[in-house]
């Protein structure tokens, strides 16, 4: 048998790069990657902070999540581009399909990376580190932006791999490379260990990750309970999962995100739901389909994944309807600690709008009429590619979950 082969591929700088691919493609003059640079929220309001930043910006010690005013305070002449979301999408769309060609088997991470299982593919790539490099070079070539490419045994040596020196690069973390190339970084370099858990392990005495990987199971256990053993086994580089590709059988549609620091802010959460429920509702349109259940699922700082989920009477794919039950979903549940991960779940879905009207409903009527106005809006968004019309009722929810 083969040994395992993974890849793990991430964008450099998502954002930040694929908003400077739009630019220039559009009659930008600049190549905002390498001038002052940020993405961020609406300055005017309490989204304004940074989302992403420029090398250059990284200079002048902007940090991702302060405030835009703050980076401006420490860059004058720094320059901030809204996000444009459904333009990420878009060129992740292209990402993954162009990577399906390279292996059967790949799984989607987030926007912005994802993992293809590389095992047995030697018999067809005589050297898998060499067809690495010629995917990252022809990404660069093709759509404008650079990535890292990290190579390993397992998923999460191959996810280590590819955060080790950016940008362009690919790296390996082979089973033989972990104590010369793993063991020496800080110990909050490793693969989901937040900044509490970093302060708690230096307060043990453990700075690097060989500190760590040298400590008993059940002594880091005793600290940190169940989370105990997954640092015992990330630090000396076991991970058994697999790549797994999220199909789905009509059964259930999706979308999670990493986020790309620790949100504790409910309104940037929300702003995640709305991009995310948007997009899983046109997608039901074009399929047809219509949902009964509907959930939304996030991770915290501390490895703690919550699920919850309410089902509506009648089955719908109706964007408002599903949004504001996707936020009553979250109101309901959130416990307002730091969360890294996001995403809505749409399950029970069927083909046919089987709907029990109720001789009280007074808002059929309506109903029927946004799904008239929805489809008509699907239609102009996909020809132009982006969300150029947006219903008021739409921003409403929006504007009302903002106060």
């Amino acid at each position: 048998m083969s040994e395992k082969i993974i890849f793990h591929i991430d964008v450099n700088n998502a954002f930040l790069s694929w908003t400077a691919v739009y630019l220039l493609q559009n009659g930008y003059s600049e190549d905002i990657r390498k001038i002052p640079s940020i993405i961020g929220g609406d300055e005017k309001s309490r989204h304004g902070i940074v989302l992403a930043k420029s090398p250059i910006a990284k200079k002048y010690n902007i940090k991702t999540a302060e405030t835009i005013y703050s980076a401006k305070q420490k860059c004058p002449n720094l320059k901030v581009f809204p996000p444009n979301y459904n333009w990420y999408l878009k060129k992740s769309r292209e990402l993954m399909t162009y990577l399906d060609q390279f292996s059967p088997v790949k799984e989607q991470l987030s926007i912005d990376e994802c993992f293809l299982d590389m095992s047995g593919m030697n018999y067809i790539y005589k050297d898998l580190i060499k067809l690495a490099y010629q995917i990252k070079e022809e990404i660069k070539e093709k759509f404008g932006f650079t990535v890292n490419i990290g190579i390993a045994n397992n998923k999460l040596c191959a996810k280590m791999a590819s955060d080790f020196e950016k940008p362009d690069k690919v790296h390996t973390l082979m089973k033989n490379e972990i104590v010369t190339k793993l063991w020496p970084l800080d110990v909050g370099d490793l693969f989901m260990c937040g900044k509490k858990t970093k302060e708690e392990l230096n307060q043990l005495g453990i700075h690097t990750i060989g500190e760590l990987a040298s400590k008993d199971r059940k002594y880091l256990e005793r600290y940190f309970k169940s989370q105990g053993t997954y640092l015992y086994n990330a630090s000396r580089g076991i991970d058994e999962s697999i790549v797994e590709e999220k199909k789905s059988k009509n059964q259930s549609i999706s979308i999670t995100e990493t986020l790309p620091f620790n949100y504790n802010n409910p309104d940037l959460l929300k702003d995640v739901l709305f991009r995310q429920t948007e997009e899983l509702t046109r997608e039901l349109r074009e399929k047809k389909l219509f949902t009964k259940t509907i959930g939304v699922v996030w991770k915290n700082s501390s490895f703690i994944t919550y699920q919850s989920q309410t089902t509506l009477e009648n089955p719908t794919n109706n964007t408002k309807e599903i949004l504001k039950t996707v936020y009553k979903v979250f109101d309901d549940n959130y416990k307002e600690d730091e969360i890294r991960l996001i995403g809505v779940k749409l399950t029970n879905l069927v083909a046919n709008k089987k709907e029990q009207i109720s001789l009280f409903d007074s808002n059929v009527e309506e109903k029927e009429d946004d799904n008239t106005m929805y489809e008509t809006i699907d239609t102009i968004n996909k020809k132009f590619g982006k969300s150029v019309i947006r219903p008021a009722s739409l921003k409403m929810i929006e504007k009302n979950n903002e106060k």
